[in-house]
Order: C-alpha cells, then structure tokens, then sequence
C-alpha cells in the first residue's frame, strides 16, 4: 500500500499517525547500564571534607556563618575550602539553617477569665479621644466589669503613665465601696504593664491577666464599651479641650450604665446587673409576657414568649471544653 498511495496515503488509510510509524520503524537504542561515579580530580577528598565539616561545627566556629569562618582561617594563613564548597558541604548534611544563637519566646498563654457575678472580673483599657487640633489627643481610662457590663470608673488625662494607671485602679475600688476583684484584664499597653500596675496588684492581691500579643479579640468588653462610646450619635469629631471630654462622657457612661439596655446581658441595663435588680426585672418582664400571652395565644402561634435571659456566666475566651450552660433557665429567672 505504501508504494501505491505513499507514506501519507497509507497513513491516512489506516488511520495511523506518520511519527507513530516512523517510531515504530527506528530501532531502539541499547540500554545503558548505571554510570560509573566521576570524580573530579580537584574536588576535596573524604578526609578534606571532614576536616572542613569538623573545623565548621567546632566550638569556636559553631555559631559563625561560612564566609566569617573562611575569613578568620584565610587571617590565620589557613585555606580548607571555598565559601560556596562550605555551603554545599553544610547543605548535604542538612545544616544550613541559622548558625548564631536564636531568641526564645515563650508562647503567650490565651487568657481565661470567667465570672458568675458582679465585682469578679474587670476588664480595664485606656482609649484615645482626639482634641481641639490635629496631635492632640486626651487619654480616656475606663475599668468595666465583664459580668454586668458597669462601668465602674472612668477618668480622662492628657497623658498616659503607670503611675496615672495606679491611681486611677484605686479610686476605681473606692468608688466601688472598697470593693475589689479577684482578677484585672487589660492589653498590653505600656500603662498596663508597667511596674507599678504590677506592684499595686500584688500588694491588693487581684491577679493579672492580659490579652496576646496582636490578639484584638482578648479584650472583648472594654472594646465593645469603647465603640458603642465612640458610635454614639452624639459622639463629637473633636473635643474643644479636656473639661469638654470630660462632660460629655460623664452624661455618656451615666446613659451607659442606667439606661443603655445591653444585648449580652439579656437587654438589662449595667447598672440592674450590678446591683441584682435586673432578677426582679426579669420577673416582671417574665409576668408582662405571659399576660399577654393569655390574652391572646394566636399571636404568639401557641408559643409561650420569654425575654432574653440573663447569662449566669461570661467568659473571656471561654473554654472549648466547657458545656455549662451561659443561660439561667427560665424557672430560675422567674423565681
């Protein structure tokens, strides 16, 4: 057929491929056995090669990169191998990470704080308000407590200092009766952790406790207290001076803790929480709905309604193997 219709007729017919043919038609080449090892004759011998690993991972070199190493032998009038020879030599033994010593750190330890009632756990942050021109800024300090959301204390100074920071935890604790927590939770701010904060804790034994490193998430209660601050309607561009902050946050944290109803806290307001009227509250709140469920069941689709409930625990970082429950049933809520 080839002869007939020629190489691409005969291919066509049969439906072949032309390179398929000629591939078939060469002949194989003969299979090459391994290949002997080449030696170069100026590479280093065996013993070379130790010399240069030993005198790479000897004391006095241990910590030192390949090319200081090279430079102090080639000072001293000694040549072992090249810097690329010693880099390659290191590579084959896996031994090219950092040679100097490294620093340590620690991992931080995820802080977990829990509380099941007021004057517990305070969580404490200082924020920026911004003043009558561009860099000037007063320094808004403000301790929460994550169980009823109250704000305990707040100041306002045109700095922030440790020594600002110990006074302004003191007069947070006087102004709560002299009473104190078990545990304080901040960032780690200079303030925060500085000495002094450090000394007057351990002197009222309240334990420390502070966010990770970059961790924005660690400090969940004086955050949400600082942006329903600063998302506030009323909240002004900038202060004409420190007194004008200061007004306006003392009218602010008074709505904040009386009459500011608070999602996390079943929509009591800080204030009841603290002081344990947010239970009779609940009650009656509890009492209202019924009545109205009574009246008229259709609305409610046959469902008894309840308010949110009041969490009987709040965490920061609450643990994963935790199964208790956030939530006071409803019986205990209305007893």
């Amino acid at each position: 057929m080839e002869k007939v219709t020629g190489i691409k007729g005969a291919c066509e017919i049969l439906g072949k491929k032309r390179a398929t043919l000629y591939r078939q038609r060469k002949p194989s080449l003969p299979m090459l056995g391994p290949r002997r090892p080449f030696h170069h004759p100026d590479e280093l011998s065996e013993e070379e090669r130790r010399e240069v690993l030993e005198t790479l991972n000897s004391a006095r070199f241990a910590d030192k990169s390949p090319a200081q190493v090279w430079t102090v032998l080639l000072d001293e009038g000694t040549y072992l191998a090249s810097v690329s020879t010693m880099y390659r030599l290191l590579r084959e033994q896996n031994q090219t990470g950092e040679r100097r010593a490294q620093a340590t750190h620690p991992a931080k330890i995820k802080p977990e704080l829990e509380a099941d009632g007021p004057n517990q756990v305070w969580s404490w942050d200082i924020t920026k308000l911004k003043g009558p021109v561009r860099g000037v800024y007063y320094d808004l300090y403000v301790i929460i407590d994550i169980f009823s959301r109250k704000v305990i204390h707040w100041e306002i100074w045109p700095t922030e200092t440790g020594e600002l920071a110990k006074a302004f935890i003191k007069r947070a604790i006087k102004n709560n009766g002299g009473k104190k927590p078990r545990s304080i939770h901040a960032d780690r701010g200079t303030s925060m952790t500085s000495n002094t904060v450090a000394g007057l804790l351990a002197v009222l034994q309240i334990d420390q406790s502070h966010s990770r490193p970059h961790v924005s998430n660690d400090n969940p209660y004086s955050e949400a207290a600082f942006k329903t601050l600063k998302y506030c309607p009323a909240f002004p561009e900038r202060f004409g001076c420190i007194q004008d902050a200061s007004v306006f946050c003392q009218q602010f944290f008074t709505y904040y803790n009386t009459e500011h109803r608070h999602s996390g806290i079943g929509m009591h307001t800080a204030a009841s929480v603290h002081d344990g009227t947010a239970v009779q509250i609940q009650a009656r709140r509890i009492r209202t709905l019924h009545t109205a469920y009574l009246a008229n069941p259709g609305r409610f689709r046959g469902r008894r309604p309840y308010p949110p409930s009041l969490p009987a625990k709040v965490w920061i970082n609450k643990p994963p193997a935790s199964t208790e429950s956030e939530i006071t049933p409803h019986s205990q809520q209305a007893a």
